[in-house]
C-alpha cells in the first residue's frame, strides 16, 4: 500500500468473491481496522482461528500473520475496512499494539456507541472522496474512532484488563516508556533497567508479542516519527535525524533507507506527490 490512509467497504458480492479466490495467510506493511456491520468473519491470527458475528471490530497490526474471510449471515455482509500507515497516527499506533495483543477480535453489541463508530467511518469515507481530502481531519476522526472502541471495550469487558498476563503488562509499560524516550539515543539496557528486569527477558517478551527485538521496536518507532516529520514539516533531514537521537547524519540516512527501502528525500518527495 502506498497511501497513508485508505477506507473502503466490503459488501456481499465482494465477500463472495474473496471466498472463492486464493486467500492465504499473509502479513502486510500497514495497520488494518475492520468493523463488521452485518455478516460474520472467520479470522486466523496469533495461530488461532475463530468465527465472529457482526457487530465486531478487528485490529491487525503491521507484520501480524493472519487471514480474514468475510462471510454472509442471513444473506447480508457489510464491513468497513480501514488501512493506514503507522506514521499516519504515530502517537496512537504503538499503544494499539499493546491494547490489541491477544485481543485482535472484539465482539460488540449494537449500541449507540457502535452506531457512532459507523458515523465516523462515513465521515472519513466522505472526506477521502473529496478531490483534495484533508488528511488532518481524517487523522483526528481515526484517533477518535480508536478512543471510542477502547472505551466501549472496557465497558463491555472490564475483566480483560484485570486478566492480562504479566508479559502483556510489561510490554505495555515498555511501550509507555518508549513513547517518552524514543528520541533519545538509548538502547535495550536503558529500557530494561527502567522496567527492573534484564535485557534478555525484555527481548524475549518483545519477540513473543511483536516478533521483534527491543532494538528493532525502538528503531521502528524512530522511523515512524521520522516519516511523520518528513511528511508534515520542512525541516532538513539532518535535523530530523538529530532530534531522533542519531548523532551522525550518515547513520540516520543508512538506517532510513534500510528500513524504508528508499532515501529520506525520496520518501518525502513521494509522499508529497501522493498528498497533493
Amino acid at each position: 500500500m502506498t497511501e497513508l490512509f485508505k477506507i473502503y467497504q466490503i459488501d456481499l458480492a465482494e465477500a463472495e468473491r474473496i471466498s472463492t479466490s486464493k486467500n492465504e495467510i499473509h502479513h502486510h506493511d500497514f495497520e488494518e481496522l475492520i468493523i463488521g456491520v452485518t455478516g460474520r468473519v472467520q479470522h486466523f491470527i496469533d495461530y488461532r482461528s475463530a468465527f465472529y458475528d457482526a457487530p465486531f471490530v478487528v485490529f491487525v497490526s503491521k507484520g501480524k500473520m493472519h487471514r480474514i474471510e468475510p462471510l454472509s449471515q442471513n444473506g447480508e455482509c457489510e464491513f468497513w475496512v480501514i488501512r493506514f500507515k503507522s506514521e499516519f497516527i504515530p502517537e496512537t499506533t504503538f499503544s494499539l499494539y499493546g491494547s490489541y495483543h491477544e485481543n485482535a477480535n472484539i465482539s460488540f453489541q449494537r449500541t449507540p456507541c457502535f452506531d457512532r463508530l459507523l458515523i465516523l467511518c462515513e465521515l472519513m469515507y466522505a472526506e477521502m472522496k473529496q478531490s483534495h481530502p484533508d488528511l488532518a481531519v481524517v487523522k483526528n476522526l481515526l484517533s477518535t474512532l480508536f478512543t471510542m472502541i477502547e472505551s466501549e471495550r472496557k465497558k463491555q469487558h472490564p475483566e480483560i484488563d484485570s486478566l492480562v498476563t504479566t508479559q502483556n503488562v510489561t510490554f505495555r509499560n515498555f511501550l509507555s516508556i518508549l513513547e517518552e524516550n524514543f528520541r533519545r539515543p538509548e538502547g535495550v539496557v536503558f529500557y530494561a533497567e527502567k522496567l527492573f528486569m534484564s535485557a534478555r527477558n525484555l527481548n524475549l517478551i518483545c519477540q513473543n508479542i511483536m516478533q521483534q527485538s527491543v532494538s528493532e521496536i525502538i528503531e521502528t518507532r524512530k522511523m515512524i516519527e521520522a516519516k511523520n516529520l518528513l511528511i508534515r514539516t520542512e525541516r532538513p533531514i539532518a535535523d530530523i535525524g538529530y532530534e531522533l537521537g542519531y548523532r551522525d547524519k550518515a547513520h540516520f540516512s543508512q538506517t532510513f533507507k534500510k528500513k524504508a527501502g528508499q532515501t529520506a528525500s525520496e520518501f518525502r518527495d513521494e509522499m508529497r506527490g501522493l498528498i497533493s
